[in-house]
């Protein structure tokens, strides 16, 4: 039984192979006449209405359950509870707090798991940010993209699926806040090598993408003037938009702090794509749904 909890669960070829379903309007009813649970433990615009949407497309019906509503640990057990949900729904998506919970989950192989986010990781975001970037360059392989800001767990799944893609990966911000070495490790497995620097001038300089994420995350609130200081030197703005290719695009996963880690004039640039990264949200949870729950399970 296969789940989705990070980038790296697919291989290059199958990873193209969602790419191509995550563009194709009309994909296998996958889902048709079945139900997907949607569990939120934290709340989101873009991740619940493009899950329950493409869920629609692929003939589903999507469940949306919060967090309380389960009580992971609390009311029952995470192991208990999915074995329940698992006699009603083809697959169980989860957005969570902590990571260990959907390996709970996918661990007891009931049925398909979907990382909708987690602290490690954001896959679901990482494969709309690639089609984004695939949409306007084709080919990625020789690409080069950097991040800028917190080294966080939307940075390691993009930086996963773009280098995947044969792009080059930099990132920019304090040394604190960069990719642990175990996530760098991590990466090193699936060939992605991250080129780091002190500043952000630096890591921009002639790429053909400037994405960067807010520097406080939810959860993170008791945070928010220390992680102010720390990256004050790492707002987008357009002088260091100008250092970029003539091409560069900016993208952002939104929400935006605007005027923190983005200027309003970038955010709503010409340069930015960021509605058509929202909106690639729904293709692709579309996409990815129609392999795992399809050809990836054939391939068991």
């Amino acid at each position: 039984m296969r789940s989705f909890l990070e980038i790296d669960d697919l291989t290059k070829s199958e990873l193209h192979r969602v790419l191509d379903l995550c563009l194709d309007p009309n994909p296998p009813k996958v889902l048709e006449n079945q139900g997907i649970a949607l569990i939120f433990e934290k709340p989101s615009n873009r991740t619940r209405n493009s899950m329950e949407m493409a869920a629609y497309q692929l003939g589903g019906h999507p469940v949306y359950i919060k967090g309380e509503e389960l009580g992971f640990d609390k009311r029952e057990s995470v192991e208990d509870a999915v074995a329940t949900l698992s006699s009603y729904y083809k697959c169980i998506s989860a957005r969570v707090f902590d990571h260990k919970t959907l390996e709970r989950m996918a661990t007891l192989g009931l049925c398909p798991i979907v990382n909708l986010l987690s602290d490690a990781g954001h896959p679901m975001q990482a494969l709309a940010d690639v089609i984004t970037l695939v949409e306007e360059f084709g080919d990625l392989e020789g690409k080069s993209f950097a991040f800028v800001g917190d080294g966080n767990n939307v940075f390691r799944s993009f930086a996963m699926a773009a280098g995947m893609l044969g792009a080059e990966i930099r990132y920019a911000g304090p040394g604190n806040y960069r990719l642990s070495e175990l996530d760098k490790d991590r990466l090193a497995t699936i060939g992605v090598e991250v080129n780091e620097f002190d500043f952000a001038q630096e890591a921009v300089d002639g790429v053909n993408a400037v994405y960067t994420d807010v520097w406080t995350s939810m959860g993170q609130e008791s945070q928010t003037e220390e992680r102010k200081r720390a990256f004050e030197a790492f707002t987008v703005d357009a002088d260091l938009m100008s250092v970029a290719s003539s091409d560069a695009i900016f993208l952002h996963c939104l929400p935006a702090h605007r005027g923190e880690e983005v200027t309003e004039e970038v955010l709503d640039g010409q340069m930015s794509r960021i509605w058509r990264q929202s909106e690639n949200r729904m293709h692709a949870a579309r996409g990815l749904l129609a392999w795992l729950l399809g050809e990836g399970q054939d391939d068991e």
